[in-house]
Parts: C-alpha cells; structure tokens; sequence
C-alpha cells in the first residue's frame, strides 16, 4: 500500500505527493486529485476543515498541472481572462469572497469552460453551503462535483501522528503515537499542536518524548 498523505504542516512539511497517506476521510478527494484531466467537469471543488489536507492536495495538483494560485479575496481585482490563459487554476478559501468577487468567480467559472481549462476551487465546508448573493453563481456551485475531506479515523490520526512527528525528525514510540492519539481532539490541527508542544517542552527540558511527558502535557489542558 502506498503512503500518501500530505497536511497543512507548520514545521517543516513534506509536501510531495507520495507523503499523502490515503484513508477512508480523504480517499474520495485524492481520487478527484489523480483523476485530473479527466475530472467530471472543467471546474471541481475541495472542502475541509483547516488542517484536513484540502490546500495541501490542491498543492499536489499544482504541481501536476502547472496551476496558477490565486486566494478568493483577490479575484475582484484579478485579470480574469489572464488567469483562464494560464490552463489551470486554483481558487482557495471560497467563503473569503466578496460580492465583486461573486461577479468575477461567475465570469471565470464561465470562461474555464468556454476555454477547455481547470479550475480547483477549495473552501471549509462544501461550496453549496456557502452564504453567497449571486443566484447564477449559487446554481453553478451547487452543480459542481465536490470532494469532502473528513475528519481522521482512528489509523489516519495514528498516521498524521507519525507523519508530524517524522516532518521534525522526532524519534517516537509507538505507544507514544497510540496514546496520543487515544487522547486527543480527532483534527489534524490537535495532533500539530501537541507535537510541537511535546517538541517544545522535550527539547527546554532535555528530555525523551515518552507517554509520562505526553500525559504531563495532555494534563495541562
């Protein structure tokens, strides 16, 4: 089986698509990913939480693609038919868009397909959700084919645990890894705090990174 999972890491991430790991919570949306070209239609979209691996595989993408990048509060100002020439695009944090930027998504969302390009649109939670104005916009997202990034299972988090842990070169038991994830919050944001923590402290204390300092630290909260 391949090892392939890849998150929002803030220390030192790998980012190559052979570091994502593919589980239940995420499979549908690496799916989405690898099956570029042939995606279902010319614009497809990510959602997940911060820290579910939604920026980090349309990283991957961006790769694979050669995808221009642009963040969503930006689009009002962006030269639309420039980025449309570009073959690929990726538009992050949907919600972040105003109502000139609804008007600008409409126009490009038009154009990727009128011009045969991509376009990899990523939000916190699935864009039909989403509070926007425009009614023709409202309709073409709530059409678009989405892939949900789910909060880790119980071996996903075991995993991120030791992918986190690895992105820092920490030498950790598994039981180390087994408690930890028995006890915290099931995010991929929880198991980044706590291993920078369990960082922080083994590192100011001189210390092993064992389940006493990992149960030291969980007793804080």
């Amino acid at each position: 089986m391949i090892r392939q999972l890849v998150f929002e890491l803030g220390h030192r991430p790998a980012s190559g698509r052979e570091d994502f790991l593919v589980a239940p919570p995420n499979e549908a949306a690496v799916a989405l990913i690898d099956s570029w070209p042939d995606w279902p239609d010319r614009v497809v979209a990510l959602a997940g939480l911060e820290g579910s691996g939604k920026t980090h595989l349309a990283e991957v993408w961006r790769a694979a693609s050669g995808a221009e990048m642009i963040v969503a509060e930006k689009l009002a100002q962006a030269d639309i038919p420039a980025l449309v020439a570009k073959g690929a695009l990726i538009l992050e944090d949907l919600a972040a868009l105003d109502p000139a930027g609804e008007r600008a998504l409409f126009h490009l969302i038009n154009l990727v397909r009128a011009e045969g390009a991509s376009l990899l649109i990523t939000a916190r939670e699935p864009v039909a959700r989403l509070p926007l104005k425009l009614p023709d916009l409202v309709s073409r997202l709530r059409a678009l084919p989405v892939a949900e990034l789910g909060a880790p299972d119980d071996a996903l988090l075991s995993g991120i645990l030791v992918k986190l842990f690895d992105d820092r070169q920490l030498r950790v038991t598994p039981q180390v890894v087994s408690y930890v994830a028995s006890r915290i919050e099931r995010s991929v944001a929880a198991a980044r705090n706590i291993v920078e923590e369990l960082d922080r402290t083994s590192l100011s204390g001189k210390r092993p990174i064992t389940v006493p300092l990992a149960a030291e630290i969980l007793g804080r909260d």
